[in-house]
């Protein structure tokens, strides 16, 4: 029969600890984090046009990976059919800046919202298909979109428009202008991902992506986050849509509706890391190197991104972070809980912390 004692010393036996979310390699990936946005954000005072306008595009991407990798990664919805709101949002500049007079910086995020008035009724419609069923409907409904906006007079049919308000701002204005707007979109994705993740939708995303009906067992209001995450990945992909444009300055059906939109995020996260927010980070730069370096080779340019996809998926199928996740367990982004052993027992001798993720859920 045990006795106080007994207890206390068995107590005794067991190692100091705490538990935490984040620790010093978080704290000093933050400090370099906030110096390359830094720097990054001065790039149109010293660089050429040109080079502003090429990281226009690596940002784009960048957000929209993070978009298609939080609908997919974490909510199991899996989109073929971001499209349709890269190609409304603009649209959407075209029309609340050239049309409606807003400034078109302005109407940038107004387009985001444009994008998202049409998401949200399409939401209750394609909830109701699973698996790949689900993938075909939201390419479906892309293919609608464009369509529709095609065959609209007023927007220019397949020839499509000039944003005629960006054109007519003074050129360092619209260059600076973008680029800023580009890489706070992009940084704003990775950042509202992290923070939707710490919270309770973040793990009731989880648990929805794993198993739908056993969340929904669990109390999970399974429709609500799902059409929480659904309404802020198409808001988010009309911003793009609409930097895009402004980057631009023309705006066609065809490639504003392009499926090549979402290959590209699938292409980015399935290189860097399924279900991660530094996935995408380095898939979108490796994307983007290889899209420098072999998109001199015309068509054969995708048949190449294709084989180093395949190549990939099969050597590394959760990307190239959950490799190195998986080998060294190292996570950039502190969204879990730790368990952090600070001291040994008393009787054995002292080792150096260790650190374990005991995957304690986000919300307690």
């Amino acid at each position: 029969m045990s006795t106080v004692p007994d207890i206390a010393k068995d107590a005794s036996t067991v190692p100091a600890f705490r538990v935490a979310r984040s620790t010093r390699v978080h704290r000093f990936v933050l400090v370099v984090s906030v110096a390359i946005v830094v720097a990054l954000a001065s790039v149109p005072w010293w660089a050429e046009v040109s080079v502003a306008r090429t990281m226009v595009t690596f940002f784009t991407l960048l957000a929209l990976a993070q978009m298609w990798n939080l609908l997919a990664g974490y909510a199991g919805l899996v989109s073929i059919g971001q499209q349709a709101y890269i190609g409304l949002g603009a649209y959407g500049l075209w029309l609340i800046g050239d049309v409606l007079g807003l400034h078109p910086f302005i109407a940038v995020f107004a387009a985001g919202l444009l994008a998202l008035a049409v998401a949200l009724p399409v939401a209750p419609l394609i909830f109701r298909l699973r698996g790949g069923y689900f993938s075909i409907g939201t390419w479906v409904i892309a293919e609608i979109v464009r369509l529709v906006v095609s065959n609209i007079q007023a927007t220019g049919g397949g020839s499509g428009k000039t944003v005629l308000s960006a054109a007519r701002l003074p050129i360092d204005t619209r260059i600076t202008g973008t680029y800023l707007l580009a890489l706070f979109v992009a940084v704003g994705s990775i950042l509202l991902v992290y923070f939707l993740l710490r919270s309770r939708t973040g793990l009731a995303l989880t648990a929805i992506r794993d198993n739908d009906i056993a969340a929904q067992s669990s109390g999970v209001n399974v429709f609500r986050s799902k059409l929480f995450v659904w309404a802020v990945a198409a808001f988010v992909c009309g911003v793009i849509g609409a930097v895009v444009a402004l980057n631009l300055l023309r705006i066609q059906p065809a490639a504003a509706f392009s499926i090549n939109w979402t290959a590209y995020a699938l292409f980015i996260v399935v290189i860097g890391g399924f279900g991660t927010i530094e996935g995408p980070l380095i898939g979108a730069v490796i994307y983007f190197a290889l899209l420098q370096s072999l998109s001199q080779y015309g068509t054969l340019y995708m048949l190449l991104l294709g084989i180093v996809a395949v190549i990939m998926a099969t050597v590394a199928p959760k990307g190239i972070w959950g490799f190195v996740e998986k080998r060294w367990n190292v996570r950039l982004f502190p969204v879990s809980r730790r368990l952090l052993i600070e001291a040994p027992p008393p009787d054995e001798e002292p080792e150096p912390a260790e650190e374990t993720d005991v995957s304690v859920a986000t919300s307690v």
